[in-house]
Order: structure tokens, then C-alpha cells, then sequence
């Protein structure tokens, strides 16, 4: 099938950053001096530790054990807004209530990226959409019937993959975006509305500054582009290629607003109840 091509492009795609992008070595730690000096001379060398200072530290440090390391808090908090579904379905393992965040690294937003396009939802996304497609007989060089249908799947499930690798992993890495989205959370409803609708086009960068979201814009486009090698030759071209990715980025924002105002609604309609249960325990 010719969809298989583009999911073979996007494998190949990210091999090749992941060897481009790989990270360097550590070094190793120089050899402390101290090593090869007697133990008498050792003992009689004044630590750092030995200072006024170091030792009050020390005594403070013991009194109050220290919080666990922030990479891993940052790995837990990451793992259970990985985990968030909508109804327990669809997926929002891109969305973040943590306006300070610490950015992904290379690996994290290859598994981000992963963790989504491979979802089981997605491939029943893409059985639906066929489906939906295949009555309505869009792209009907596909024809009609089980091999129609099979096309129409392959087709769908490609657009996914393609769309998610380059917006949320390959572009991401390249221009040092963030592919996560942002919640505010507060403010105002009309803020919190203009805000999830513009977040398809503004982004947080690695640095935490925010940027025209390039990765999003030029996934979308891209993605629209290898879709011209297994789309029907009647449903191929620029005009189509620019018409669907504008369309998939109007999309977009619609999600936005799902993942801005969803956990609203979430704890307002099926958490109420624990609300009411943690007020009688108080």
C-alpha cells in the first residue's frame, strides 16, 4: 500500500535526526590530585567540608533531608499528564496545566510522539474516519468496497502519523519548540478563548519564550505534502495540498480549545461527587 511510504519516510526521518541530534558524550570526571598524595598528607589537607560554613551546611542538610532531585519529580509529574484521556478515551498526552514546566528533552518528545500517533484511539480514529469517508465517497479514486475502505485506512492512519512526527517531534527538535500545549487555566473565559485558539500558531520555546509556532505550521504543510504520494491522482496538487493543511490547522484550534477548557468541565460533571465526599470527611 503507498501509505506505507510515508509511514517508511517518517521512520526514516527519525533515525536520521536521531543520529543528528544525538547528544554528545559526558565527560568523564578528571582525577582528583588528592588520589595520589600519602594519607598522612591527605589527613592533614584542610576540606572544604572543615570550613565554618561547610560544616553549619552539613548539620542543616541532615536536619532537613533534601526533596528529591527536579528531574525526577519532572519525570512523575510528566507521566501522569501522559496519562490524561478525555472520557477515558481519547488521549491529551500533549497538554500541560504548568506554566513552568521544564522543556522536553529530544527523547521525551520522541516518546511524546510515539505515545500518541501509536495509541490504540488513533487507529480507531482512523477507522472511523474511513468509514465516514468511504460513505461519503471522498477521494473516490479509492473505489467503494473492502479494498476502497483498506485504502481509505492506510491513507487516514498516515495523515496521523506524518502530521504528529514532524509537528511534535522532528520540527519541534530542529527549531527548539515545545509541541505541548499550555493550559492557563484562570483568568477570564473570553482570555482563556482567544488563548486556546492562537495557541496552534504561538508556542513556548526550549527557553521558555514564546515564538510564531513554526513547527506546527510547517508540520501541518509538510504532512500535507508526502500525502500527495498515496492520495489518488485526482486528489493531488498544490492548491489541495495548501487547502488541507490550512484546514487541518483550523482544526487545530478547535483541539485547542478542548484541552484548554476540558478538565473544567471533566471535574465540574463526573468529580463532584468526590468534592462532596472530601467536604463531609472535613
Amino acid at each position: 500500500m503507498k501509505s506505507n511510504l510515508s509511514l517508511l519516510v517518517c521512520v526514516t526521518a527519525a533515525l536520521l535526526s536521531l543520529q543528528v541530534f544525538g547528544q554528545q558524550p559526558e565527560a568523564r570526571p578528571s582525577s582528583s590530585s588528592s588520589g595520589n598524595m600519602p594519607a598522612a598528607q591527605q589527613e592533614a589537607s584542610p576540606s572544604p567540608a572543615s570550613a565554618p560554613g561547610a560544616i553549619q551546611q552539613n548539620t542543616i542538610q541532615q536536619d532537613n533531608p533534601q526533596p528529591k532531585p527536579q528531574s525526577e519529580q519532572e519525570k512523575e509529574l510528566q507521566k501522569q499528564e501522559q496519562s490524561q484521556r478525555i472520557l477515558g478515551l481519547a488521549p491529551m498526552f500533549g497538554v500541560t496545566s504548568r506554566q513552568n514546566a521544564a522543556p522536553l528533552t529530544r527523547g521525551e518528545k520522541f516518546h511524546l510522539f510515539t505515545k500518541g500517533a501509536f495509541d490504540p484511539f488513533a487507529f480507531a480514529a482512523a477507522g472511523l474516519q474511513s468509514g465516514i469517508g468511504q460513505a461519503q465517497n471522498e477521494f473516490p479514486g479509492y473505489g467503494q468496497g473492502a479494498a476502497g475502505y483498506g485504502k481509505r485506512y492506510g491513507a487516514s492512519l498516515a495523515d496521523q502519523v506524518s502530521s504528529s512526527f514532524f509537528s511534535n517531534y522532528f520540527y519541534p527538535v530542529l527549531l527548539k519548540e515545545d509541541p505541548r500545549y499550555f493550559r492557563l487555566g484562570e483568568t477570564s473565559v473570553k482570555h482563556r478563548l482567544l488563548y486556546s485558539m492562537e495557541q496552534e500558531f504561538v508556542c513556548r520555546t526550549d527557553k521558555g519564550t514564546r515564538r510564531f509556532n513554526w513547527a506546527n505550521v510547517l508540520g501541518a504543510f509538510t504532512a500535507g505534502g508526502i500525502s500527495n504520494i498515496y492520495y489518488p491522482s485526482t486528489d493531488r496538487g498544490a492548491g489541495l495540498t495548501l487547502s488541507r493543511s490550512a484546514i487541518a490547522l483550523a482544526y487545530g484550534s478547535i483541539g485547542g480549545l478542548v484541552d484548554e477548557f476540558w478538565p473544567d468541565v471533566n471535574r465540574k460533571l463526573f468529580h463532584k461527587k468526590d468534592k462532596q465526599k472530601a467536604a463531609e470527611q472535613h
